[in-house]
């Protein structure tokens, strides 16, 4: 495939308070609908080619919803759903959807799970067995605190495709490296592991973020991950809430600006396809 510019991890959503009631006062910015057409506005202006949809609902009908988008518009190259990976019928539900072209993956909330062992649990795990069976990636959404169940999860799994989104959420508002970088680094020697370079400054401190603050943060998943298992994604909209999708990108572009051609195309398009397997 022809290198293209990928941003791998954005959301879409029709605003209701009752089904986004994670949306805060502060966040007030991101209270409205963000659609295809929002989105077409911003990867064009900031020269990017295509996009993977990830789930913002823990509903089936998210996974209905993105792939609906996606059939109509072709910017949009993959999408990451959700279906309930604990209940028994799990594989059924996984098996349903089977045949959608740009289905390419799935995720749940784990940062939002008040055990922060969901991710062990019997039941879950053998639905992450159930998208190894049918081909899906499973994106792992989680904080820093979680990289160590996290690590004991995906060894359960050594043959199944993971992307860890937002670089596993360090503090960085804090300037926390230490620890993360540490379960970070052990997570990227499992080669079935990606990362994505996104949600870094929803982290940080909305205001007052700096690219400097970031660095070490970059440079740490890329040392870890190298650009064959990193790809950028912009989180957006939620990312909104600190930064435009240009400042973003150009965040990204110059953090990473030392590195070769050929590094940069992975980081930003060719691992992204590789690992969702997008055509």
């Amino acid at each position: 495939m022809a290198s293209v510019r990928i941003d791998s991890h954005h959301h879409f959503w029709k605003y209701t308070a009752k089904e986004y009631d994670w949306i805060s006062n502060d966040m007030s910015v991101i209270r409205r609908d963000f659609l295809p057409p929002h989105l077409a506005a911003e990867i064009k202006r900031a020269g990017i080619d295509g996009v993977v949809s990830v789930q913002a609902r823990q509903t089936v009908e998210e996974t209905r919803f993105l792939l609906d988008f996606a059939a109509k518009n072709p910017f949009i190259k993959g999408v990451v759903g959700w279906v309930p990976l604990v209940e028994k019928n799990a594989a059924q539900q996984i098996e349903g959807f089977h045949g959608h072209p740009k289905l390419r993956g799935f995720r749940h909330v784990i940062q939002g799970e008040p055990d922060d062992n969901y991710i062990l649990r019997a039941d879950f795990n053998e639905g992450i067995k159930a998208l190894h069976h049918w081909g899906y990636t499973y994106d792992i959404l989680i904080y820093e605190k979680h990289l160590p169940q996290s690590i004991e999860f995906v060894d359960r799994h050594p043959q199944q495709v993971f992307i860890v989104d937002h670089i596993a959420k360090p503090v960085i508002k804090n300037d926390s490296i230490t620890a993360w970088a540490k379960n970070i680094r052990e997570m990227a020697r499992r080669p079935n592991v990606f990362c994505k370079v996104s949600g870094m400054v929803t982290e940080a401190d909305w205001k007052k973020w700096t690219p400097g603050q970031l660095q070490p943060y970059f440079d740490t998943v890329l040392e870890a991950f190298t650009p064959r298992r990193l790809m950028f994604g912009s989180d957006w909209p939620v990312s909104l809430v600190a930064s435009s999708y240009s400042r973003w990108v150009q965040t990204v572009e110059a953090a990473y600006a030392r590195l070769s051609a050929d590094e940069k195309a992975l980081i930003f398009g060719k691992t992204a396809q590789a690992a969702y397997d997008l055509k």
